[in-house]
């Protein structure tokens, strides 16, 4: 599971890379990019955090 999200986390933020360099996007269609692959950021690394090991505060 956590390595999954690990892959999701990476994923996600060379995505938002791509986006927002790359991809020759403008406007909405950016904006809709970097809010979905900010969306996977973000559920990833809460995931991530959720299911760390107790023993580390």
């Amino acid at each position: 599971m956590r390595v999954l999200l690990w892959l999701l986390l990476t994923a996600s933020v060379l995505a938002n890379v791509f986006v927002s360099s790359f991809a020759g996007w403008t406007g909405a269609l950016q904006i809709a990019g970097s809010a979905g692959t900010g969306a996977v950021l973000l559920g990833s690394a809460v995931g991530l955090w959720l299911t760390r090991p107790r023993g580390e505060a």
